[in-house]
């Protein structure tokens, strides 16, 4: 009899309600348990999941290995998919094995370069992926300089942090004075120079007092459409089983299998040791296209890949526990499409946070919809 999977998702994106959702329909049919973490009591994956709990708040790195390592050991979890403190738990692999936990995770060497954006820019370029220019900007001069020479060069200049995920603090830059034009609808990603320049001028003052940096950004050419994502499934011997480019070009997405994609995303990925799912993204510069980002985990639209007949989710568990899926070939491209919102449930009730993990009790799991359910039933564990 073939043993049900206990999957363990840590504080990770709402879409991965999703991620779940595919591991219970798995094509082999076997029994998954899912147990999901948050910071949030009203997160859509603690509802959708098998067993929840919250989790605690002002965990150091090093303690929150310790209590991840408490969470394996005492619910069981064989496949561990690690989204906060991913650093910091990839570097005790050989801790959650003796527990009996696989982390769906790539190498520690992996995770650090790709942490940050500027070393994985150097590193990309190093084995001949192109990259765009790009300038690591600490003060109002470098950021100055940086802008002055893109626009010199015909280009839109734009900044986001060095280090950070999903988009966060992508902004734009604008010669345009702020006016009420840009109070009317709905909030942009243009910014004033003028303003962010006297913003971080202000925040050196503060920082020279501190003897830190006031911001650590990269400045590059605002890149062009379309948008690439390739989703790769890679084994621990550094061989891709899985990817497949996912296209975005504003609301129209599709699928991909061209090589001018798909080559330095194998590239990359083989390269650099980024085990079981990684995502990796380019946009166009000019002609050509040129890296934009590197996720170490699994993309939030990963799920998407189902209009391909492909469930990349349980394939890669299958590979992180040693059942090799080989080759997983997209059997067809599924047509064009738009991501469309929809409703997920919460847990009934909001729970307050705990702080002391040690005694903190689990959530009841709200049953999930009919179709969510696992093959084989599985009873809630209740506070």
């Amino acid at each position: 009899m073939v043993s049900r999977v206990r999957v363990w998702l840590n504080r990770t994106y709402a879409e991965n309600v999703f991620f779940m959702d595919q591991l219970r329909r798995n094509p082999a049919d076997r029994a998954v348990e899912i147990h999901a973490t948050h910071g949030d009591p009203d997160s859509p994956v603690l509802a959708a999941a098998d067993t929840a709990e919250l989790e605690p708040e002002g965990l150091s790195p090093a303690a929150y290995v310790e209590y991840a390592l408490d969470q394996c050991a005492r619910r069981g979890i064989d496949v561990f998919v690690p989204r906060l403190h991913q650093d910091a738990i990839v570097a005790h692999r050989a801790e959650f094995a003796s527990v009996g936990t696989a982390l769906l995770a790539p190498t520690p060497q992996a995770v650090a370069v790709f942490a940050d954006k500027a070393t994985a820019y150097e590193a990309v370029r190093s084995i001949g992926v192109p990259v765009p220019p790009w300038w690591r900007v600490r003060t109002a001069a470098g950021l100055l300089a940086a802008v002055e020479e893109l626009e010199a060069a015909g280009h839109r200049a734009c900044l986001k942090p060095a280090s950070g995920a999903g988009g966060t603090g992508f902004r734009v830059i604008t010669r345009a004075p702020f006016s009420l034009a840009d109070l009317d609808g709905f909030p942009g990603p243009q910014v004033p120079l003028d303003l962010v320049l006297r913003a971080l001028e202000r925040a050196e003052e503060r920082a020279e007092n501190r003897a830190e940096e006031a911001v650590d950004w990269l400045v590059m050419p605002r890149l062009e459409q379309p948008e690439v994502s390739v989703d790769c499934l890679t084994g621990t011997d550094n061989r891709i089983r899985l990817a497949v480019g996912r296209t975005k070009n504003g609301r129209r997405r599709g699928f991909t299998l061209h090589e001018q994609w798909l080559e330095p995303a194998r590239r990359i990925a083989e390269g650099f040791g980024l085990h079981y799912l990684s995502n990796i993204q380019f946009r166009m510069f000019g002609e050509r296209p040129v890296l934009l980002d590197v996720n170490t985990r699994p993309a939030g639209g990963l799920h998407q890949l189902s209009l391909c007949g492909v469930n990349a989710p349980w394939a890669a568990v299958r590979l992180a526990l040693g059942e090799d899926p080989g080759p997983v070939p997209p059997p067809f491209l599924g047509q064009d499409y738009t991501v469309v919102a929809g409703p997920r449930p919460l847990l009934p009730v909001s729970v307050p946070r705990q702080r002391a993990y040690a005694a903190q009790p689990p959530l009841p799991a709200a049953p999930a919809p009919a179709s969510a359910q696992p093959a084989t039933p599985v009873t809630p564990t209740h506070a």
